[in-house]
């Protein structure tokens, strides 16, 4: 099952590149049928995983590399941090091919990358083995890179190579520690089920590197992923200039490798660390925070305003894993499930956003806030769907941004009162960037040149849709996806309060 919803966009792509089809309306609705598919699966992994049941459900095993001193496995299978992952990332690819209608340059080429991107992220989050994930981590660069620096806008170029070469660096980072976790752990294997065990993984006293430096490089590889201030510098250039698929595919599933790292790895294999390091992860978070937020009000290209505020946004991850580490009991697991709500229900938000944007610039030609106005008459579907998504992005209850900011602040409160309370005014801040931007851009006196717009095509309305759902139906009824979530989080948390977390004192 894990090995199809993987590895089915990358058979398509493949298919595609050898000439299955001709002409681009049928490669369009070939890629659809494909991430449709995909998504179908995906909701069948999401359905099937199993709570109550074993950790880690749906396994597809079999041995890669086999030495006397090297063991690599090609290990898929997902627990109740990944399983919503995997559902979230064919959502929003689906949405992704819906949102490309509109490209006409080099029509098979750009689908066949957008299908490989997809196959990389889901097995980002399917990943087992630390040299499997790592492989699916690397493979994500080549389809973003090209995918920005051929059908993008702008500096297209400059975005794409400063894209590649933070997350390279960030991947350096990432496989020193691979390496220092193989020599420290003694399982002879790079095996993350082994490794998350009570009492198997690593051991300080055969440690080649300190545990604090392995915490260390691990999350900085995360955190440039995440973005998390001060190395999130290449995001608003890449979303700036990445075509409208690359921007949602970009904010809605990639940023979230980065978080699903620190929950796995920095969380999951490095607790002590975290309780050591507790305090400088939620400041960093209070940080992205405040800062994202108001360098965001100084925005006036749609799409650069969305992603300061993503980086925003994602401080509010850092601060629901830091809380885990400090208090013990009920209120600590709701920081953690926050964080992990934060990153589908971001996801589920921004890509709306995206989409919206993607529509309002092929029709209008422009992102630049003060050119637009008035909009809302001629495309209220469009101004529809920013206001709900502004909405969910302040946190307003009955939409999915209210159950995972609520349950960060929880949790960060009880750990660090001060320090939430100072990110509590980025929701405040977010209030003012967030209308302001609706407001110009949709309401007040409209141009005449836009007196000629029309609103979202039914093809551009279908992600529109898709993504309302799922962000109405978070909002409204949280606990089919917070429950997942807490099974697969239950472990870390029992970790900490017992004195274990997959580690051998």
């Amino acid at each position: 099952m894990l090995t199809a919803t993987v590895f089915l966009p990358a058979i398509a792509a493949l298919l595609l590149a050898v000439g299955i089809l001709s002409g681009d309306r049928a490669i369009r609705w070939f890629a659809v049928l494909v991430t449709a598919a995909d998504l179908a699966l995906s909701v069948v992994v999401f359905a099937l995983f199993q709570r109550g049941g074993e950790r880690f459900q749906l396994i597809d095993r079999f041995t890669w590399i086999d030495t006397s001193t090297v063991q690599a496995n090609y290990l898929l299978g997902v627990d109740g941090i990944s399983a919503p992952l995997v559902m979230l990332t064919g959502l929003l690819g689906l949405c992704a091919v819906f949102a490309s209608f509109h490209v006409g340059n080099r029509v098979k080429e750009y689908f066949i990358w957008l299908l490989v991107l997809q196959t990389a992220v889901m097995g980002v989050f399917t990943s087992l083995d630390f040299l499997l994930f790592f492989l699916f981590w690397e493979l994500e660069l080549v389809p973003m890179y090209l995918l920005i620096s051929t059908w993008g806008t702008g500096r297209r170029e400059y975005s794409a190579m400063k894209f590649l070469i933070f997350t390279i660096l960030g991947s350096a980072f990432m496989l020193v520690a691979i390496v220092g976790v193989f020599v420290s752990a003694g399982v002879g294997s790079f095996d993350m089920t082994r490794l998350l065990e009570p009492g198997s993984a690593l051991d300080a006293t055969r440690a080649a590197l300190p545990m604090g430096l392995l915490f260390w490089l691990f999350f900085v590889a995360f955190a440039v992923k995440l973005p998390t201030w001060p190395l999130h510098t290449w995001l608003p250039d890449a979303h700036t200039d990445a075509p409208t698929a690359g921007s949602v595919m970009l904010a809605g599933v990639m940023l979230k490798m980065g978080g699903y790292g620190l929950l796995r790895i920095n969380a999951g294999m490095f607790p002590e660390q975290l309780q050591t390091y507790a305090l400088p992860v939620v400041i960093l978070g209070v940080i992205s925070v405040l800062y994202g937020a108001v360098v965001t009000l100084r925005q006036t290209d749609l799409k650069r305003l969305i992603a300061y505020s993503s980086v925003s946004h994602m401080g509010l991850v850092l601060i629901g894993i830091g809380s885990v580490a400090v208090v013990g009991g009920a209120l600590t697991d709701a920081g953690l499930v926050g964080a992990a709500m934060q990153l589908f229900t971001h996801g589920t938000i921004t890509g709306l956003w995206f989409v919206a944007v993607g529509i309002v610039y092929d029709k209008t030609h422009t992102r630049q806030i003060p050119d637009l106005g008035g909009l809302a008459n001629r495309m209220p579907i469009v101004a529809a769907a920013f206001l709900l998504a502004g909405a969910a992005s302040l946190g307003l209850p009955a939409l999915s941004g209210f159950v995972s900011e609520l349950l960060v602040f929880f949790g960060g409160f009880r750990a660090f009162p001060a320090l939430t309370i100072l990110a509590v005014l980025g929701i405040i801040l977010a209030a003012g960037y967030i209308l302001w931007m609706i407001q110009r851009a949709f309401f007040g006196p409209r141009p005449a040149r836009w007196d000629e717009l029309t609103d979202a095509s039914w093809v551009e309305m279908a992600p529109i849709a898709l993504l309302v759902i799922s962000i109405v139906a978070v909002g409204v009824y949280p606990a089919w996806l917070t429950d997942v979530f807490r099974e697969g989080l239950e472990p870390i948390v029992n970790g900490y309060n017992s004195g274990l977390a997959g580690v051998s004192r």
